[in-house]
């Protein structure tokens, strides 16, 4: 009995000894041999550093941070020159696992972690089918420009105007369809702030009481609040 009570006190110290941490960011970045990494997120409107880590010839590392509710973070690699590339993504308490190549730093970043995370590039996919529509719009009207093709100009701005109402559009029903996501109160924040005030009101109250609690629940309540006290 003794020994089992050592022993469980021994287990006990080691645990205690180690830091515990909120959220722990696992990276593999491959071909990465020099460089910084670093982990930040937005705060009080800023955007602040929370860990940071100097690489030398290993390319798995970790990072930590405290997080109250699920929210988005960046992840910044610094190679060593002027330029840094960054990779976002949605984490919530526990571990979120990055990998991804120095080389094509945030295209070919695979994230592994929290459900808002999934939500997230669910969106995003839709986001990008639309952006790459957007591209060829913009490609198309320059060659009518370059042919003075005033016919064709005016019907490749009015097909501009209808995308950017469907990307408008499907944020709103993205949020409203994901109301017991953290990442529709980000949405209406970061995407459709400018939207009427109905909408965003909208999309408020079909909240779940958990995600109005959030970070950006209470962000958006407040924004809400903030815009109809100015009316």
């Amino acid at each position: 009995m003794k020994k089992i009570a050592f022993l469980i006190l021994a287990l006990s110290i080691i645990s205690c000894g180690k830091e515990q941490h909120d959220l722990t960011v696992k990276t593999n970045i491959k071909g990465l041999k020099k460089g910084t990494v670093y982990l930040k997120k937005i705060q009080d409107t800023a955007l602040v550093t929370v860990d940071s880590i100097v690489v030398n010839g290993n390319s798995e590392l970790e990072l930590h941070s405290t997080i109250e509710s699920p929210e988005m973070f960046f992840l910044y690699l610094n190679k060593n020159t002027a330029e840094n590339e960054r990779i976002s993504f949605f984490a919530d308490k526990g571990i979120t696992e990055i990998n991804t190549t120095v080389k094509n730093f945030a295209v070919d970043a695979k994230i592994k972690g929290s459900e808002q995370q999934k939500v997230l590039e669910s969106y995003n996919d839709m986001i990008s089918r639309l952006n790459y529509q957007n591209l060829d719009l913009i490609k198309a009207s320059f060659e009518a420009k370059k042919e003075n093709d005033q016919e064709k100009i005016d019907s490749l701005d009015k097909m501009s105007q209808n995308l950017i109402k469907r990307r408008y559009l499907f944020t709103v029903n993205f949020a409203l369809n994901n109301k017991n996501s953290e990442v529709a109160p980000y949405l209406a924040l970061s995407e459709i702030y400018n939207a009427k005030i109905n909408l965003l009101d909208t999309i408020n109250n079909s909240l779940s009481e958990n995600v109005k609690m959030s970070k950006y629940g209470k962000e958006l309540q407040s924004f809400i609040d903030k815009i109809k006290d100015s009316e």
